[in-house]
């Protein structure tokens, strides 16, 4: 086949061939889609849709990239979470599917109709855009200790037309005083010596964004510690952990105070979602509404 009649599946059946990933097929796709503008159904509905040279070399120059091991959502500069598509770069964490699930139980919680929500360590902003998507009348705030996800989730919040302020903090440290009725957070929970992270698009990702000390536990430690002096009385905690961690995790919640403590899964199946209710008391009355 001459160079000038490059089909899409000619160029499918070259990254099936050569991506060493679960899904090579829609790794191929999303990148063809990517190049041409044409949409993924196309290409099952015309595989003998002609590509130009032009754009071929430019798929085949992603496709190396992609089989060097780097991350779709790199390449494309984008990755959908949630009903958003959501610009991302290296300096954060990759939003995850499973991460929807902490969305969907944030918003089955009893929360008032203005609820004040906070996502610490927000990324790419996408917990906390999601949120403000589905529920336009609550006041969400991101916040994260790297500059650059600071400026990637507040770009992401103005190409989305919605309003969550982003603050630059780690943790608790540099916030406004303020009380609330929901904390999220998808923190860093990964063991240092954990092999997963020479796997994977993890390798491309920022260590700060994935390790947690020995036992992947130390922010969350901190965390669970801190919420209830910034939680109003009724509010409610909700993290993401590892998929062995929820007892652990837990055991944190309840040292800490917190009632009503539950984990939930995720869409594998594995307990990934902890949550607990803070009920209120004199002892970590200290953060001014």
């Amino acid at each position: 086949m001459s160079e000038s009649s490059l089909t899409c599946e000619h160029l499918l059946a070259e990254a099936v061939a050569a991506i060493d990933s679960e899904t090579p097929r829609l790794d191929g796709e999303l990148l063809l889609s990517h190049v041409t503008g044409w949409s993924r159904t196309s290409f099952r509905a015309w595989p003998e849709r002609e590509v130009s040279a032009e754009q071929a070399g430019y798929f085949r120059q992603l496709l190396a990239r992609r089989v060097a091991g780097e991350p779709v959502a790199h390449l494309l500069g984008e990755q959908d979470f949630w009903s958003l598509t959501l610009r991302v770069t290296p300096a954060t964490l990759i939003p995850r599917a499973d991460t929807e699930c902490l969305v969907e139980t944030a918003l089955s919680l009893p929360l008032p109709a203005q609820a004040e929500v906070l996502d610490l360590g927000t990324g790419t902003g996408a917990i906390a855009l999601a949120l403000a998507s589905e529920q336009p009348g609550w006041r969400v705030q991101g916040s994260d200790a790297m500059p650059g996800a600071v400026e990637l989730a507040r770009d992401n919040a103005a190409r989305l037309n919605l309003p969550v302020t982003v603050h630059q903090s780690h943790w608790f440290d540099e916030l406004p005083l303020a009380r609330f009725d929901l904390i999220v957070s998808n923190p860093p929970y990964i063991a240092a010596d954990d092999h997963h992270l020479q796997q994977g698009d993890v390798r491309f990702e920022p260590a700060t964004a994935l390790v947690a000390g020995a036992d992947g536990l130390d922010d969350l430690r901190q965390i669970v510690a801190q919420a209830p002096a910034w939680l109003a009385p009724g509010g409610w905690l909700l993290v993401e952990h590892g998929y062995d961690q929820a007892p652990a995790v837990q055991g944190l919640f309840l040292q800490a105070g917190f009632s009503a403590v539950d984990s939930r899964q995720d869409y594998g199946r594995q307990d990934r979602l902890t949550l607990g209710q803070w009920m209120g008391n004199e002892e970590h009355a200290n953060v001014d509404r």
